[in-house]
């Protein structure tokens, strides 16, 4: 049982249009794009920077996409559950400043003198708590998403820049040593992570019963109550789990950066890049887990390209833009054309 192949329960298929030639047609044309995309980007920094597909170089942007990565599936995740309206449906622009400061309190802490355990712990109830105060804001309150996770984004900045004084925090742990290692092969500890944490969550989104429900309540929202399926608890749950892969980001990027970072603002647009584009990789242009990796591999591919041919990063942020405005726009039309 997939969210790919049975999207959700007999009881809400009914409630999907038939599919239409010119919509067909504008989905394919999306959907293969992309892919031929991503072939074209790998074949020309192939071609042109050396070393680009060799295993090493291919383990530097896995370890290097996983903290984009984990956030951007943790984004996923309140996609699918609340909807594909980036204002009104689910979006968290919290997630990047969570990462701050997640990282900042797990950097505090081993300073302190306290041990990984109880580093990793308060790192990940301090993005557990991010999420709740964003579900309260949006499912509770009934605040825009947009606007609800825009506020707590600022409040969490404010607390970070609190904490570290506005300076980088030192972290040096066996524990952090072991994350930021890499193998025999040169393979860094991190792109496990990355694979691993994508594993988990897409058994369990894409795999369960549970998963099948979040995305009923983010696309057929009325079906889903009509259903009696709880919208608000999954809702929640959503934004709790996202503000979960906040922590877990925050305790790669403690381990990436040897401590704590003050440009987590940075991450924000590479994040919702990478989880929008994610859609594109599905055989429905709905958001998986499995495609925000592949999303979060091209765009790790694309860095990682410039880099080699000593392109300007800067360029890397406009191509970013346009992939949004590409995405958003061809899904929008799509589904305006489907309703």
């Amino acid at each position: 049982m997939s969210a790919e192949v049975e999207f959700a329960p007999s009881g809400f298929a009914a409630a999907e249009p038939p599919a239409r030639p010119a919509g067909n047609i504008a989905a394919a044309a999306l959907r293969f794009g992309s892919l031929i995309a991503f072939a074209a980007i790998l074949l020309i920094f192939s071609l042109t920077a050396p070393y680009f597909l060799s295993i090493g170089n291919i383990g530097n942007v896995l370890g290097q996409s996983a903290i984009s990565g984990v956030l951007a599936i943790g984004l996923t995740v309140v996609l699918i559950a609340g909807g594909s309206n980036v204002v009104t449906g689910g979006i968290d622009l919290s997630l990047a400043a969570n990462m701050g400061l997640s990282a900042a309190v797990y950097a505090s802490l081993t300073q302190l003198g306290y041990g990984d355990a109880t580093a990793i712990t308060a790192s990940l109830l301090t993005g557990a708590l991010i999420g709740t105060v964003n579900a309260i804001a949006v499912v509770y309150a009934g605040i825009v998403p947009l606007l609800a996770t825009l506020a707590v984004m600022n409040i969490v900045a404010g607390l970070e820049l609190v904490l570290t004084g506005n300076t980088v925090l030192p972290a040096s742990t066996p524990f952090l040593s072991a994350l930021s290692a890499s193998d025999p092969f040169g393979i860094p500890v991190l792109a496990y992570v990355l694979l691993g944490f994508t594993a988990i969550t897409a058994a369990i989104v894409q795999h369960t019963p549970l998963g099948l429900r979040l995305y009923a309540v983010g696309e057929f929202p009325e079906a889903a109550r009509a259903a009696g399926l709880p919208l608000r608890r999954l809702l929640s749950g959503a934004f709790v789990a996202s503000g979960l892969s906040g922590g877990i980001a925050g305790t790669l990027s403690v381990s990436y950066l040897s401590g704590s970072t003050t440009g987590s603002g940075e991450m924000l647009l590479p994040v919702v890049v990478t989880a929008l584009l994610g859609s594109v990789f599905s055989r429905r242009l709905v958001p998986t887990v499995t495609g925000t990796l592949l999303s979060a591999l091209l765009v790790g591919f694309l860095t990682n390209g410039f880099q080699l041919l000593n392109i300007s990063s800067t360029l890397v942020s406009g191509v970013q833009g346009v992939l949004i405005l590409i995405v958003v726009s061809a899904t929008t039309l799509l589904r305006r054309q489907e309703a």
